[in-house]
């Protein structure tokens, strides 16, 4: 059975760091592409990074420096490391194989000045 979940949402002071993870079940992290998206409140939904089946990454301009995307092959985890929080990361965070339907419910995360 396909199953993406995040966590590692929360609320949390604007300069501080937080850990999202999308545990994966049904296929192998390392074999596809995985992208984290957010989706503020009034927002569209923006890509936040993306990490491909060669191990790259690329990160969104607006998140550049601050956010990291990795996979943990042992977890079957895909990971994103969220450093130097601002007010404007404040939205729920998904998880996605890369161009497919399969997606996680979202973890809320909030930042407060």
């Amino acid at each position: 059975q396909v199953q993406l979940v995040e966590s590692g949402g929360g609320l949390v002071q604007a300069g501080g760091s937080l850990r999202l993870s999308c545990a994966v079940s049904g296929f192998d992290v390392s074999m596809y592409a995985w992208r984290w998206y957010r989706q503020g409140p009034g927002k569209e939904r923006e890509t936040v990074a993306t990490i491909f089946s060669d191990g790259r990454t690329l990160n969104a301009d607006s998140v550049s420096g601050r956010f990291i995307i990795s996979r943990d092959t042992d977890k079957n985890t895909v990971d994103l490391q969220i450093n130097s929080l601002k007010t404007e990361d404040t939205a729920v965070y998904y998880c996605n194989r890369l161009n497919t339907r399969y997606w996680g419910q979202g973890t809320q995360v909030t930042v407060s000045s």
